[in-house]
């Protein structure tokens, strides 16, 4: 063998092996970030496991997927969805797509107004800033108005458009089936 060719083979078994060793230490591009369990987050909202009440189900009838696909710009799967209530507060665990991947998100709604946001799950590779407070405190005490809007603004943030749309229509979602669900109960 030339020494040209021995120079050559061991440089390429070097790139190999860096090659190998940066794959080792990158996240799998299926990976997801657990911020908190959905159990533990309806723990905190309710104020402990054990005050956690029952979920209910929301039937999603023509009328709750109407609502919900003008807020959605895209139809709500399935025949019923899942929610806590106590009293005049309801908690949704919701999802959206971000760009490709679903974001899990908790909203807890208290008379009318949103209480917390809080980000659970994440799967997309960009956009996660979402789930710091900076962001999601942003929802605090806000409602709907009556074009199914967000009364307050919510910041951007560079880079997370996506997400920070999808957490905003996840938001006037959960406000949305909060006020079916009152509107339910009250008789309305």
């Amino acid at each position: 063998m030339s020494m040209t060719g021995f120079f050559f083979k061991a440089a390429f078994r070097r790139l190999s092996a860096a090659a190998m060793l940066c794959a080792g230490f990158s996240a799998p591009a299926g990976a997801e970030d657990v911020f908190l369990e959905p159990n533990v987050f309806l723990a905190e909202v309710f104020g402990g496991a054990e005050a956690v009440p029952e979920p209910d189900k929301l039937w999603l009838t023509d009328e709750v997927r109407a609502g919900a696909k003008a807020i959605l710009d895209r139809e709500m799967q399935g025949l019923r969805l899942s929610y806590w209530q106590d009293g005049p507060r309801t908690v949704w665990i919701l999802e959206e797509i971000g760009k490709t991947r679903p974001i899990t998100t908790g909203i807890a709604v208290h008379e009318g107004a949103i209480e917390r946001v809080q980000i659970l799950i994440y799967r997309e590779s960009h956009g996660w800033e979402v789930r710091y407070p900076f962001f999601t405190d942003q929802f605090k005490g806000l409602r709907l108005d009556d074009e199914a809007e967000l009364t307050g603004r919510i910041d951007g943030i560079s880079g997370a458009t996506l997400s920070v749309r999808a957490i905003r229509k996840l938001a006037r979602l959960a406000l949305w089936l909060d006020g079916q669900v009152q509107a339910e109960a009250s008789g309305g």
